[in-house]
């Protein structure tokens, strides 16, 4: 049994030390962290995954971004700690975090990642949405959080101007 809570800034080093032991050294050199630097997560839909004894077993952070003039959350990075794997954690993280976003009156999300797992939540591909390079375009995959959200959205992802 997982007990998922806003993540808070005492869990920041254990969340990155999640991160690194998750994801190939030099994550925080692609393009997506270039629209994160200098802009706070959401603290609502950004979430941490402790098991029974307290141990962080999961995360995901979630930002704010600009896309055609309208606000959307890119979701990630999410990781699961790799003795957890294989329990449903980085489901259930994903499910939790557009069940709080829809509620918070978000329209859209936005992730990079491979379609044949998130595609199970309900994202698809974004043709007319451009990450900053060198995201693979096939791999920028959005949900909507309200009927239509992504129609007519088209043009570059930015980072959100200020916090939110």
């Amino acid at each position: 049994m997982f007990q998922l809570h806003p993540e808070k800034q005492d869990d920041w080093w254990e969340v990155e030390a999640l991160y690194d032991l998750c994801f190939a050294p030099g994550r925080t050199a692609l393009s997506s962290y270039r629209l994160r630097d200098g802009v706070d997560p959401i603290t609502d839909l950004s979430l941490v995954a402790r098991d029974g004894d307290g141990i962080l077993a999961g995360a995901i952070r979630v930002w704010p971004v600009m896309v055609a003039g309208q606000l959307a959350l890119l979701t990630g990075p999410i990781a699961v700690h790799p003795t957890r794997q294989g329990e449903g954690l980085g489901g259930l993280l994903i499910r939790e975090t557009i069940d709080r976003a829809r509620r918070t009156g978000w329209h859209r999300m936005l992730l990079v990642g491979d379609h044949p797992y998130y595609g199970r939540f309900g994202f698809t591909k974004l043709h007319d949405v451009v990450m900053p390079a060198p995201t693979n375009p096939d791999r920028v995959l959005g949900l909507d959080l309200i009927k239509n959200a992504w129609v007519g959205i088209a043009g570059p992802v930015e980072k959100a101007g200020g916090n939110l």
